[in-house]
């Protein structure tokens, strides 16, 4: 996706808020909004705000998973598995 075709200023959303709002909804592309010439804000449909806070939780939970792994704190699968199965046997 190219942002530069979705920068809009501020008065073109409010002028054109629910054209900005359909457009937005059916291309599930996000629109950038510049007040005084700089980029302040990006509006953006709650489906894709959904997936995109999604995978960022995702993508914490793989962090600290790597940072874990870094520390050594793991269970190596061998031994989970073998441990899990004498649970169950128990």
């Amino acid at each position: 996706m190219q942002f530069s075709s979705h920068i809009k200023p501020i008065s073109y959303l409010k002028e054109k808020t629910a054209s900005v709002v359909k457009e937005i909804t059916a291309s599930r592309e996000p629109m950038i909004i510049t007040q005084n010439g700089e980029a302040t804000f990006v509006v953006q449909d709650i489906k894709s705000f959904e997936q995109t806070q999604q995978t960022m939780a995702l993508l914490k939970i793989l962090a600290l998973g790597q940072k874990e792994i870094a520390r050594g704190q793991f269970v190596d699968a061998d031994d989970f598995f073998a441990n899990m199965d004498q649970e169950v046997a128990g």
